[in-house]
């Protein structure tokens, strides 16, 4: 029995696509120079049996199975192989339980972030992670590559809010990890192990979440400065003097000018940096004032406290701007998520100037300065072969920028096909040794999102 109908004995029609118009598709992610095969079909499973299907099936025939959610990653990791299934978890999404006692939520893979967050708020609760692409990336792509996003200042990453998930194992088992309780210390972490694993492991079909109470509304500030390292001595202070801001974000001076050309925001032309923080404590707005003295005392030539939430908007706005912005330089863009410690924070930022300088590229700078994670982005005219290739040579440059600087060259986009190379550099030989038997234990006959990770 061939692929396609051994499939449909297990799946409904509909659940089946195979017009190559159709599959292709479904063939790639955001991610830029990353390649990308020609799957051999697209299912859309709606329940976990069916998942078990697909996975038994593939096993019995030795074929390759790429995961899938929104396939708004940005390394490469949802890209086909060719002859693969790709398995589309976009129709699983059930948010099956809020349960504000417990403060958790049971969600299916496929629910979208923001759909989530807005359903826990009417209990009065909060699911903190919140990445760029909230209103369109999943729950199972955000566990899939540990993703962040602006609130990890505070409230840290999505692998810290997985309590528990349910997995389909390449052979079909489904494997049941982890806890529903706010403690539990019973055997390996094997939770912890698949958030991350970019679909090698195993599917996740369903996850048990952690919840926090809803905060008070936050209020922000934005300060100008006139050097990028005058705008990181604020972060370090603002760190070390014990501050827990619920954002804090960094934009470089490209960056500055390319939401002003897009949105005239108006900002000074002489700015060289803007740091925005905000808080959401019982009373922001002295936390803002203490925070704003720190941000002068560093050199920050202006310091504009928000009084009101609307006001906060308004000044979070740029931040919001700055990647559409920096699309509309070029035609193409390759944003970097080099995460390095706060104190290396500055060397990073005036690094990369040097390393666009090197390459006769335009590559703007936002940050997560609260935790290190910098998202350099590199535009360039894909139709030129010289430029896009200093693009990937400034892109490796900025990698190698992060290690020598003890950082990590991902901070929340997950390593996928772009990164490979640079992951085995990272973890050495002995890393890369164990995390390959890890793999071999899970997925033995390596069907599991081949090529992705190592």
């Amino acid at each position: 029995m061939d692929l396609i109908a051994r499939l449909r004995a297990g799946l409904p029609g509909e659940a089946i696509l195979t017009d190559p118009d159709v599959t292709g598709s479904y063939a790639n992610d955001m991610a830029s120079f990353c390649e990308a095969g020609t799957p051999a079909v697209v299912v859309l499973p709606r329940t976990v049996e069916q998942v078990q299907h697909i996975m038994r099936t593939a096993t019995e025939l030795r074929v390759p199975v790429v995961p899938q959610g929104a396939r708004t990653g940005l390394s490469g990791a949802a890209n086909a192989s060719d002859g693969c299934i790709v398995l589309s978890l976009v129709k699983m999404d059930r948010i099956i339980e809020i349960n504000p006692v417990d403060r958790i939520a049971v969600v299916e893979p496929g629910v979208i972030n923001a759909v989530l967050s807005r359903a826990v708020n009417e209990h009065g609760l909060y699911y903190p992670p919140d990445p760029s692409s909230w209103e369109e990336c999943s729950i199972g792509g955000n566990i899939g590559t540990a993703s962040g996003g602006l609130c990890c200042v505070k409230y840290g990453v999505t692998a810290e809010y997985v309590l528990g998930l349910d997995v389909v194992l390449a052979d079909g088992r489904l494997l049941t990890c982890g806890r529903r309780t706010a403690k539990g210390v019973a055997g390996y972490d094997l939770t912890r192990l698949f958030v991350g694993s970019e679909g090698s492991l195993g599917i996740v079909v369903r996850a048990v979440l952690a919840l926090k109470p809803e905060p008070p509304g936050q209020l922000a500030l934005a300060a100008e400065f006139p050097s990028t390292a005058a705008a990181c001595e604020a972060v370090c202070e603002i760190m070390a003097r014990g501050h827990a801001p619920s954002l804090l974000e960094l934009m470089d001076r490209t960056s500055i000018r390319a939401v002003n050309a897009m949105a005239q925001m108006g900002l000074p032309d002489t700015t060289e940096a803007l740091l925005l923080a905000a808080f959401d404590t019982p009373d922001p707005a002295a936390d803002l004032a203490a925070v704003g003295a720190l941000c002068t005392a560093a050199g920050a030539a202006e310091v504009v406290p928000a009084e009101t939430a609307a006001e906060s908007d308004l000044l979070l706005q740029a931040r919001r701007l700055t990647l559409t912005a920096l699309e509309r330089v070029k035609s193409a863009t390759m944003i970097d998520d080099v995460c390095v410690p706060r104190s290396r924070l500055a060397e990073m930022l005036d690094g990369t100037a040097a390393i666009a300088e090197k390459h006769g590229l335009t590559i703007g700078v936002c940050a997560h300065a609260g935790d290190g994670n910098t998202h350099p982005t590199v535009c360039f005219d894909a139709a030129d072969p010289d430029e896009s290739r200093r693009a990937r040579e400034s892109f490796d440059d900025i990698m190698a920028l992060g290690l020598q600087l003890g950082g990590t060259i991902t901070g929340e986009h997950g390593v996928g096909v772009l990164k490979k190379e640079w992951l085995a550099r990272e973890l050495g030989p002995v890393g890369v040794e164990l995390q390959r038997g890890i793999k071999e234990v899970f997925d033995p006959l390596g069907i599991l999102n081949p090529g992705k990770l190592f």
